[in-house]
């Protein structure tokens, strides 16, 4: 396999992720199938979209590659029909593992497209370190700002769990490696330190201070 499939890969796993995790907020909201998929497919390439305007990559890449697009809505899909199928069978249980899935969904969505804006940015020849790591947290967090804010939810990453921290600490490293490493080494380095940072926080309901 080569690097450009594995990242390619990536790429998708996280797509599947965020699209996941936007199906199941429009759901909880009693939005209909329209307002599902929308708030999936914002959730899932909303970053990408912001990475690309402050990179001055136009058209953005979800419209010269809409594969991220149709599987977006593919994922929101299959989530809303899960649900409406198998509705009556949820036990409080199962929803209450269905949450820490989605929860884990979630952090590898952050990790995953916090490590690609980094990537893309580098790709383009860009080495300033303050945007690298910029642009890979808008792309970690943009698609979740976006979400919760057309789901008229607080945003996400301004209350809770070091949410947009561990983005930055993941493009971070990223950034940092990536000068010094092969791209892929990089890009998993960084989204395992927002995968475990994300986990810790969880775990402990780490959260920075309030005033």
């Amino acid at each position: 396999m080569t690097a450009e499939t594995a990242i390619f890969i990536i790429e998708i796993l996280g797509t599947i992720s965020f699209a996941s995790s936007g199906a199941v907020l429009a759901i909880k909201k009693r939005m209909d199938l329209f307002g599902v998929c929308t708030l999936g497919i914002v959730t899932a390439v909303g970053g990408g979209l912001f990475r690309d305007i402050v990179l001055g990559n136009v058209p953005p890449a979800m419209f010269i590659h809409p594969i991220y697009t149709i599987v977006a809505v593919i994922t929101t899909l299959v989530v809303f029909l899960s649900v409406r199928l198998f509705r009556n069978r949820m036990s409080s249980q199962i929803l209450v593992f269905y949450e820490t899935v989605m929860m884990i969904l979630d952090t590898a969505g952050l990790g995953i497209f916090s490590v690609m804006g980094v990537n893309t940015a580098y790709r383009m020849h860009y080495r300033n370190l303050f945007l690298l790591v910029f642009v890979g947290m808008m792309t970690g967090v943009g698609g979740g700002l976006v979400r919760d804010l057309l789901a008229q939810e607080k945003p996400y990453i301004l209350t809770k769990d070091v949410y947009a921290v561990a983005s930055i600490l993941g493009a971070l490293t990223c950034a940092v490696l990536i000068r010094h490493t092969s791209p892929l080494v990089a890009m998993v380095s960084g989204a395992a330190v927002v995968y475990v940072i994300r986990a810790l926080a969880v775990r402990f309901k780490w959260n920075l201070p309030h005033a």
